[in-house]
């Protein structure tokens, strides 16, 4: 009899303390990007703006609820970004990881996430793998990867006549997966690859990698490299007239900021795939007019810090329906898989697929001429449509575990 009653007021405890873990609603994200170097100006310190935007647009702080959001830097070392995330998730106690830019990063702390039952909505991070044989329950994509990029830049490129390359990327996890990812694509559209060569991260003189992409005679170089890397090398490809002898430059991963500082006069022409432009539609227009209002330097939003602020946006609203944190990632992104996701910065219905890559339609764009520009931000023109099931890797080729074939 007494078994007995000890069991009933056991279970009558965990009855009375099943709801409370429920109605939790404290939360903490963690925007762990590069904050000083080279993709400072695509992430950085104003994808923390963004995922604050995202906080005080969810409403819940109206509601009673205490959400902190902090940044950290993680220097593009992997070990850092693990080091930084192991902090947050022993001691900080952080529930969301977003951001990550640098695919190295992005990897090696997914790891972490998945141990310690983290999110992680990855917006900067561009490597496929990550939805594919990387994928885990805890970490979601949600605007872009390097599949989305070369099909849409590499397979109009090759189609245009542009159908031999030579690729210069970036030594490390994101610049190998795209240059892959185009390869794919060019041979597919019937091009081929004559050559070529990788460079350090945070390169500052590209002379002899631009020699050789010169001497390839390949009718397309393809820069597989982002950020300040991206904008070093089409200055100095300027500078030895690699356009003017004839030869296109494919900006693989290119962003609306840097376009802005490199100028029309330098980039016009340049063409590249994106899944978010500021001046798309009255809703990027309205959102992107508020973010430069509080970002750093009046900056228009990056399609990276675009998705900075949906994913964290949705991740918001998910614990709202699941009436509190259950602080248990794998729980919550799997509710995100179930829930809708309305998106009118991205397109509108983007449902998050079972491998956690976002479904998003992509534009291919192209830079204005400078007298086409009517302002410091207007710098794109939209030459076309990529449909969102055409901008991601079909299922049925995927490699991540979760997927059931």
């Amino acid at each position: 009899m007494k078994n007995k009653i000890k069991y009933a007021v056991a279970l009558g405890a965990m009855m009375i303390a099943a709801p409370a873990l429920a109605q939790d609603k404290n939360v903490k994200i963690g925007v762990l990007n590069d904050m000083s170097s080279l993709y400072a100006d695509i992430g950085g310190p104003n994808s923390v703006v963004a995922a604050k935007m995202a906080v005080e647009d969810s409403g819940l702080l109206a509601k009673g609820w205490k959400i902190e959001v902090v940044g950290a830097d993680h220097q593009n070392k992997p070990d850092v970004g693990v080091s930084i995330t192991r902090q947050w998730a022993d001691v900080d106690k952080v529930d969301m990881i977003t951001d990550t830019p640098n695919s190295g990063v992005m990897l090696a702390v997914s790891n972490v996430v998945k141990e310690k039952n983290l999110v992680q909505i990855n917006s900067g991070g561009g490597s496929s793998v990550m939805t594919g044989k990387a994928c885990t329950p805890n970490t979601i994509s949600v605007s872009y990867d390097t599949y989305m990029l070369a099909n849409g830049t590499g397979k109009a490129l090759t189609k245009s006549g542009g159908d031999t390359w030579f690729f210069m990327a970036a030594d490390y996890a994101f610049g190998a997966a795209l240059e892959a990812d185009t390869t794919a694509a060019v041979k597919a559209a019937g091009g081929k690859v004559v050559g070529g060569v990788k460079h350090p991260l945070n390169t500052a003189d590209f002379s002899s990698f631009l020699l050789q992409a010169q001497t390839s005679k390949a009718k397309v170089i393809g820069l597989a490299n982002a950020g300040g890397d991206t904008t070093n090398a089409i200055k100095q490809a300027a500078e030895f007239g690699i356009v003017q002898g004839g030869q296109k430059l494919a900006a693989l991963l290119f962003f609306v900021n840097d376009a802005h500082a490199l100028g029309a006069k330098t980039a016009q022409g340049l063409t590249f795939t994106e899944s978010f432009y500021w001046d798309l539609n009255d809703a990027t227009r309205a959102f992107s007019k508020r973010f430069a209002a509080k970002a750093n330097k009046g900056q228009m939003p990056s399609m990276t810090q675009a998705g900075v602020y949906s994913g964290t946006l949705q991740y918001l609203k998910v614990l709202e329906a699941m009436g509190g944190n259950p602080h248990d990632g794998a729980k919550v992104v799997a509710k995100m898989k179930e829930m809708p996701w309305n998106d009118p910065l991205f397109g509108g219905n983007t449902p998050l697929r079972a491998d956690g890559r976002r479904l998003v339609p992509a534009y291919l764009f192209q830079v204005k001429k400078p007298e086409e520009s009517k302002s410091p931000w207007d710098l794109y023109n939209k030459i076309a449509d990529i449909s969102a099931e055409d901008a991601a890797r079909p299922l049925s080729e995927s490699e991540c575990p979760l997927v059931k074939k």
